[in-house]
C-alpha cells in the first residue's frame, strides 16, 4: 500500500509543474489534457489545454496533479504540507530557496533542535512545504 498526494490547480497546473522541475528538480511524466481525453467532446473549449493528470517525481516520491475544472474549485489547501527530507544542509537550503520564489515563507530557513536546517513556506500556487535536513 503507498499514499500519493494529488495537488489540484486552478487552471495553473502546467505553470507548476515547470515551476517544481526548475524549484526542487521534480522529474515531470506523460500529460494528459482534458482537449486529448475522451471525455473531449464534453469538455469546455476554456478546459482543453489544461491538465487532466499528470504525475511528477521529486527524488524518490511520486506526486500527481491536474487542473481543476473552475465549477469545482474550491482554493487552496491549508491543511496539509507537503515535506522534502534532503540528504544535505545545503541541499535543503537550494530547495527552499527556489521553492520561496513569490512564496509566503511561514518559517524562515533555520537551524531547529530536531533538524540542522528546517523551513515552510507557501508557493505562490498555494502549496505548503516543509523542507528538511537532519544533517
Amino acid at each position: 500500500m503507498q499514499v500519493t498526494a494529488y495537488l489540484f490547480f486552478n487552471g495553473n497546473c502546467a505553470e507548476a509543474m515547470s515551476f517544481y522541475e526548475k524549484a526542487a528538480g521534480a522529474k515531470l511524466g506523460q500529460v494528459f489534457t482534458y482537449g486529448t481525453s475522451p471525455a473531449a467532446g464534453h469538455v469546455p473549449a476554456d478546459l482543453q489545454d489544461k491538465i487532466m493528470h499528470t504525475s511528477f517525481h521529486i527524488g524518490d516520491s511520486l506526486l500527481m496533479a491536474s487542473d481543476c475544472p473552475p465549477d469545482k474549485w474550491a482554493g487552496a489547501p491549508a491543511a496539509f504540507s507537503l515535506s522534502i527530507s534532503t540528504a544535505s544542509a545545503e541541499e535543503a537550503e537550494n530547495v527552499f530557496a527556489g521553492l520561496s520564489d513569490g512564496a509566503k515563507i511561514t518559517m524562515a530557513m533555520g537551524s531547529t533542535f530536531f533538524a540542522a536546517r528546517f523551513g515552510q513556506l507557501v508557493d505562490r500556487f498555494g502549496v505548503s512545504w516543509m523542507v528538511i535536513s537532519e544533517k
